[in-house]
């Protein structure tokens, strides 16, 4: 494998393993939970902090093992199978599937308002998703050219909601005075709740991680590829905000679906709107597809460990994709994309995506000590395991927040969690009886 990628290529990787959905929708929906022109900053300023500790863990964790696997390796060597092959489960069932729903629930409602038309939004996502997992099967891949179309798009979407938020005039809609909170448990319960679509938001900086074996001199490119993205990212957020809420106020904001293309209809007129609609429904379209193409990496590391489905893993001999896979993927996603609104499905995926960056974190401590005879890794976490705890308990404060107020969507990552472990030990008792003949062994 070729070692290829320096520390540019991982800044682009990151931040456009980042940038996504989120950061189209989620202002709205923060807006809806915080209400407060300065808890909605400063949520987003909370998860911009999160975020960059989190990379510090994972820089360093890929300084001490600059092995392809990413996170899955991390936990498998820190922990056991066991919690690596619940990261897969969780990615299959509800992480990376559902960031591709989530997708696809917001191209559908940017694309409908493209084209000014009525529909049933969930359709339209899940036909989204069975055009890109067609399209993957079928072994039809995007060209560099077309990825630089899609980046490019992209960041004049995202910097031209930014321009248009400093010309244009805020709407009249910022007379209205925004909601406050009555005690400071409700002040703590909305900042926790709150927090949810902003880390949605931030997450996916790991997955720089997973092309340890394709990075050249991994030990200081990841690490510093991975805190230039993130930087970047927290800075393009934070702008963000900025203008949505001087443009649109916590009341408007709150109440739309397309808060990009609002701002950008302030400052331009119908035109602005229809060409940030457009730019949105082709990235997001984009980075569908880039998720519909990344989950496998995780299948074919668990195949490879013996923990999951080697059909899963098969590569079609006529377009040399992993077509089951594929097609795995884009059933659940779709499934997700009809079951339940962009902000239920974030409620969904974020909560079990950061338990397992809390995990890598903890995995930090485990590592630190086992290896405490080795040579000191070419990055460290500063102001570790101050920083570190902060990131762990944080985690857990939102986590707290989230199961109390959405218990039953909380439900639903539980339930994830807990049939990834019954399916994980009746697989290896299953082979474990293969491998003996059905006799049992005594040991």
């Amino acid at each position: 494998m070729l070692q290829r990628l320096r520390i540019l290529d991982l800044t682009l990787i990151t931040m456009g393993a980042v940038i996504g959905s989120g950061i189209f929708r989620n202002p709205a929906v923060v807006a809806q939970r915080a209400h407060v022109p300065g808890l909605i900053l400063g949520c987003w300023i909370a998860g911009g902090f999160m975020a960059m500790i989190a990379a510090f863990v994972f820089a360093e964790l890929a300084a001490r093992r600059p092995l392809s696997g990413g996170l899955y390796a991390y936990l498998r060597d820190a922990y056991s199978p066991l919690v690596a092959f619940l990261l897969g489960w969780t990615v299959l069932l509800i992480a990376y599937t559902g960031s591709t729903a989530a997708s696809a629930v917001l191209f559908s409602g940017y694309f409908l308002s493209l084209i000014g038309l009525h529909a049933d939004a969930r359709i339209v996502a899940v036909t989204a998703i069975a055009v890109v997992t067609v399209i993957n099967v079928l072994g039809v891949r995007q060209g560099s050219t077309w990825q630089n179309l899609l980046v490019a798009l992209k960041v004049f979407g995202i910097g031209g909601v930014i321009v248009a938020g400093f010309i244009a005039h805020p709407i009249a809609v910022h007379a209205s005075a925004p909601a406050t909170f009555g005690s400071p448990l409700a002040w703590v319960s909305a900042a926790g709740v709150a927090m949810l679509p902003v880390l949605f938001a931030y997450n996916g900086f790991q997955s720089a991680t997973y092309v340890t074996g394709e990075t050249h001199d991994p030990g200081k490119t990841i690490p510093r590829g991975l805190l230039f993205g993130v930087a970047f990212v927290v800075a393009i957020y934070l702008l963000v905000n900025v203008v949505c809420l001087r443009i649109l106020g916590p009341a408007a904001l709150a109440a739309t679906k397309t808060p990009a293309a609002d701002v950008m209809s302030a400052a331009f007129g119908r035109a602005g709107a229809v060409a940030i609609a457009a730019a949105i429904a082709t990235s997001t379209l984009g980075y569908m597809s880039t998720g519909v193409l990344l989950a496998p990496r995780l299948y074919f590391q668990m195949s490879a460990d013996g923990l999951f489905f080697k059909q899963i893993a098969w590569i079609s001999p006529r377009t040399h994709v992993p077509a089951i896979a594929i097609v795995l993927h884009g059933t659940i996603a779709a499934i997700i994309a009809a079951s339940g609104t962009f902000e239920q499905i974030v409620n969904w995926v974020t909560l079990p995506d950061w338990i397992f960056v809390m995990l890598a974190a903890i995995a930090l401590f485990v590592f630190r000590k086992r290896e405490a005879h080795l040579p000191r890794p070419a990055f460290t976490v500063p102001g570790h395991p101050w920083s570190t705890l902060l990131l762990i308990a944080a985690v857990i404060g939102v986590a707290i927040s989230v199961i109390a107020i959405y218990p039953w969507d909380s439900l639903y990552g539980a339930i994830v969690l807990a049939s990834g472990a019954v399916f994980f030990y009746i697989w290896k008792a299953l082979h474990a009886s293969s491998a003996t003949g059905g006799r049992e062994v005594v040991p």
